[in-house]
């Protein structure tokens, strides 16, 4: 009977054991199931501070000064002087066309101009001697007055000589064809041996300013009051930004408010300016430009990708203690620089997601794998 029963006690043990070890092996199944459906998320921290409130509009670069250099005479082009995309100061020589027809009309000209000089000599000499002959009674008026007026033609002449031979130098100096501003040239247009006129209406080299240089871009005529009100405190600071906006390129200012509004489109026109020092612009780019009208105090914002549409409104996912996203539907206020700014919906403080909203759900659990700059942060120092 004593074994009986220790045979009974020993099977009881044995099928509680395996009650616990299936209990425990449910529950650590549990919650190895919660960890791997955590989706993995970025966030950021809602942030109250100082942002800078802009108006977006869409535009180009264009060059300050883009000249298109011709020749002012006829001739075979001797030699070229610049490289294809070469960066020349004002004054550089680009071309030279041949210079022996219009050196050879200089000397000619010079020639006749000291003709006529020693000829006037000549007649002055004749006068004088006239008036002192006049004066003594050996001479009469009639010879004297025709010594003057033989003078006053040379004198006359002589006008016309100096005018021909600026004219000869001019030419002379138009064979020398020089960069009138500074910039970088563009492509080879015309080689050595070429003829050229000063009648062709083709350019034989371009130059093109980017230093500095300027975007042209619209906004909504709605804006202009704001723009406007900006410039009341001062310089009205725009940035450049690439074209998908994933960087701010340079920071200028305002320049240019155009002088009507386009009935067609319903926008104006503006103009800013940039030092480009880095050449971050380049002519005919296409960019997005942000006019910083005003900076705004304690805005609460967080990135642009926190802010998601959905059925009643845009809203957010806020993060937990509990590492669990909650639902928060929010009121965006005006854009600035890379962030969206929260109105109502979160307090400052809350941790927002940025990512991986597609596979998210209320109250469905996540595992925080990074947080991003908060936007505040990342806006500092955009406005100039």
């Amino acid at each position: 009977m004593r074994g009986i029963r220790l045979a009974g006690c020993l099977a009881a043990l044995g099928v509680l054991g395996l009650w616990a070890a299936q209990h425990y092996l449910r529950a650590d199944g549990t919650a190895a199931n919660q960890a791997r459906l955590a989706v993995p998320v970025r966030t950021a921290i809602a942030e109250a501070r100082p942002l800078p409130v802009f108006v977006r509009g869409i535009g180009h670069v264009v060059p300050e000064n883009q000249v298109q250099v011709r020749s002012r005479v006829d001739g075979q082009i001797e030699r070229v002087f610049y490289v294809e995309g070469q960066e020349v100061a004002a004054g550089d020589p680009l071309i030279e066309i041949d210079p022996r027809p219009y050196k050879a009309a200089l000397a000619q000209a010079e020639g006749q101009l000291a003709q006529h000089q020693a000829q006037l000599a000549s007649a002055k000499a004749d006068q004088e001697r006239s008036r002192s002959l006049l004066e003594k009674g050996f001479a009469s008026r009639q010879t004297f007055d025709q010594q003057t007026a033989a003078a006053g033609q040379l004198a006359a002449a002589i006008a016309t000589d100096q005018g021909a031979v600026d004219a000869a130098r001019l030419n002379l100096s138009f064979t020398t064809l020089r960069a009138p501003i500074a910039g970088r040239v563009g492509k080879r247009l015309v080689d050595a041996g070429n003829i050229v006129h000063a009648s062709d209406t083709a350019a034989l080299v371009e130059i093109v300013q980017r230093h500095p240089i300027a975007v042209l871009f619209t906004v909504p005529q709605g804006e202009l009051s704001a723009i406007r009100e900006g410039q009341k405190t001062g310089d009205v600071a725009v940035e450049a930004w690439s074209e998908d906006e994933s960087g701010r390129l340079a920071a200028g200012k305002l320049t240019l408010i155009g002088n009507e509004i386009d009935p067609a489109t319903g926008t104006i026109e503006l103009k800013a300016g940039f030092d480009n020092r880095d050449d971050a612009l380049w002519p005919g780019q296409f960019v997005n430009a942000r006019v910083i009208t005003r900076m705004r105090e304690n805005a609460l914002a967080v990135p642009e990708a926190a802010v998601q549409p959905g059925p009643q409104g845009r809203f957010v996912y806020v993060v937990d203690g509990q590492s669990v996203v909650h639902v928060r539907p929010v009121k965006v206020g005006p854009p600035v620089p890379g962030a969206a700014v929260i109105e109502e919906g979160i307090s400052a403080g809350d941790r927002v997601v940025i990512d991986q909203q597609d596979q998210l759900a209320p109250e469905a659990p996540v595992r925080v794998i990074g947080d991003e700059k908060s936007p505040a942060q990342r806006t500092a120092g955009t406005a100039s």
